[in-house]
């Protein structure tokens, strides 16, 4: 379970984002919806570790990582959370199995790998490097090297960003398959999706949106 409480994010430009309280139950899927700017990203990667809030607390399994030093949150996300990134952040001159065999220097075993690959229907672009690879299968790489560690918890920012909608919607059915069982946080401003998540959090009405230190709300 991943528990926020009295979360603000005060960001280097003056402005800041208030959430309100909000759970995520273990081995259920959420979609974050909401504009562009009002803190879906940053809500994840304050889940993930990768930013610390200014105020308030992020329990997972009774955990306060939000209390960990930085190196604390790295270990505990490397460990336990698979973040799949809005711009993939694959190495493009690199193979499919490079991408994902890279995670061994992190002590990540990815003895599944080509399953996950197959699972997903792109078994055979795994010796491929990722700039011959569409959207889509870049995508799909994405998923496979975010759940090949078997994470608690999944982390999408856009996923299907970057895609068309009918090959995005399969993205979306094939992760929320996937993830059967573990907890699933997906970022999205695409209302369309919604039908395949378990719950959908509109951000818009989760924040008070960015404003400064005046309490004036920016735009």
């Amino acid at each position: 379970m991943i528990e926020i409480k009295n979360i603000m994010k005060q960001f280097q430009n003056e402005t800041a984002i208030e959430y309100k309280d909000m759970t995520f139950e273990t081995g259920k899927s959420y979609m974050l919806l909401g504009a562009s700017g009002c803190g879906k990203s940053t809500l994840l990667n304050m889940i993930a570790g990768i930013l610390t809030p200014t105020k308030g607390s992020i329990v997972i399994d009774g955990v306060e990582t939000s209390k960990q030093s930085q190196r604390e949150r790295d270990k505990f996300r490397i460990q336990n959370i698979g973040y799949i990134f809005q711009d993939f952040k694959l190495l493009n001159d690199m193979t499919v199995m490079d991408n994902i065999n890279i995670l061994r220097l992190e002590n990540v075993d990815t003895s599944n790998a080509v399953q996950l690959l197959k699972n997903l229907g792109i078994e055979e672009k795994k010796n491929s490097k990722i700039k011959h690879l569409s959207g889509g299968q870049k995508q799909r790489v994405a998923i496979v090297r975010a759940l090949v560690k078997k994470p608690d918890i999944i982390l999408a920012d856009e996923p299907t960003g970057n895609l068309n909608f009918a090959i995005g919607e399969q993205v979306i059915k094939e992760l929320v398959e996937i993830s059967q069982g573990k907890t699933l946080i997906a970022v999205t401003h695409d209302e369309r999706l919604a039908k395949y998540f378990d719950e959908v959090i509109d951000m818009n009405e989760m924040t008070d949106g960015r404003r400064d230190l005046y309490g004036e709300e920016v735009k």
